[in-house]
């Protein structure tokens, strides 16, 4: 009788033995499982951070480490994606103006919306070239070869005349506007002033490099790209364009998102909108969809808003003063999501308005007609 229960004791022991280790093993998936959730939370945050600082100073340090940078971090997106995924989806479902589920004959995308966006395949060049003269060029071919304008070309190079000579070596600068070799007491604002031309276009350009991404501080003796700017003696070349006042009487595939003027159309290096307001109004939706992205960054876009839309489609609305959504949300076209602003690479109040398609920067112009 006493072996017995000594038997029946023993396999109560073994049974609240097996039954400890199945917790604890439990409680080490569960406790493993949320670090490596969490961890690849900050894998993401670090990622967007750390593309935003090498994108800042593509212009200097491209040629020495941002190509071997990116292929780490695609690396690693490939190693954390699953996870990542999971947990952190940024691909809507289709999705209605009300921020219903919609059928799927509304996503369907006329043909016509493709023809009207531009897909820009050449790289864009941010270098100083040196071209020879061959027999029968001229400024006017030379403007066209390399995309830029005659009087570029003549500042550049201080030409008094357009007569060209075989074997002439000319700078080819790679923007319109004019190319400065800063001096003391120069800052982007003077030298926008100078030139005719908009701060936020020197911010802009890629190449342009600065001691300090908070103050737009300038090296004396660098060179710097004064995009569309022109000698103080010239006529100006630029003349801000009002954005309609009703937004929601855009009749394109997404509403015009602010009101302002159009301080910069999209160009090669900056496929986007810049929309300028110093009354910092409201920021709309241009199109139903969910939120992928709200959160605010040091410099780049600072603080911004990322809307998934049907069949690919993705708008961008940075440098905001604030925003009222969270990535999940819903929003329907129209719908506030936050405020104008000039948070992380912005001199002034403006909207920076991009349009993409499967992760293609498309023209927006085409889009908001």
């Amino acid at each position: 009788m006493i072996d017995r229960l000594k038997i029946e004791q023993g396999i109560e022991n073994l049974r609240d033995f097996f039954n400890d280790v199945r917790q604890w093993g439990e409680f080490l998936y569960h406790f493993f499982r949320k670090k490596l959730v969490i961890g690849a939370g900050h894998f993401e945050q670090g990622k967007d951070f750390l593309v935003d600082i090498l994108l800042t100073k593509r212009g200097r340090y491209s040629k020495h480490f941002l190509n071997i940078s990116f292929l780490f971090l695609i690396a690693g997106a490939i190693i954390g994606r699953p996870v990542i995924a999971s947990y952190y989806p940024t691909i809507a479902p289709n999705i209605d103006a009300s921020g219903d589920i919609y059928p799927s004959e509304l996503s369907a995308i006329p043909a016509g919306d493709l023809s009207t966006t531009t897909v820009r395949s050449e790289k864009p060049r941010f270098e100083i070239l040196d071209y020879e003269v061959v027999q029968g060029d001229t400024l006017a071919s030379i403007s066209e070869k390399f995309g830029i304008s005659i009087d570029t070309i003549k500042w550049a190079n201080s030409l008094k005349t357009e007569k060209l000579i075989p074997s002439q070596m000319l700078r080819i600068p790679p923007v319109t506007g004019i190319v400065h070799n800063v001096k003391a007491g120069d800052t982007i604002y003077s030298l926008a002033k100078k030139y005719q031309s908009d701060a936020q276009k020197i911010v802009n350009f890629p190449a342009n490099d600065f001691s300090d991404l908070e103050t737009f501080a300038l090296n004396v003796g660098q060179i710097l790209f004064v995009p569309d700017g022109v000698m103080p003696e010239a006529a100006p070349v630029y003349k801000p364009a009002n954005v309609p006042q009703y937004i929601a009487g855009a009749g394109g595939k997404f509403i015009w998102p602010t009101q302002g003027n159009i301080t910069q159309y999209p160009v090669s290096y900056h496929m986007a909108l810049d929309i300028a307001n110093p009354s910092a109004p409201p920021v709309y939706a241009g199109d139903a969809g969910i939120v992928a992205y709200a959160g605010c960054l040091r410099y780049g876009y600072g603080c911004h808003v990322i809307i998934n839309h049907v069949d690919g489609y993705q708008t961008l609305y940075a440098h905001l003063s604030s925003y009222s959504v969270e990535a999940g949300d819903k929003v329907g076209r129209g719908q506030g999501i936050g405020k104008m602003g000039s948070t992380g690479r912005s001199t002034g109040t403006h909207l920076h308005f991009e349009v993409r398609r499967n992760g293609v920067i498309l023209n927006p112009l085409g889009f908001l007609k």
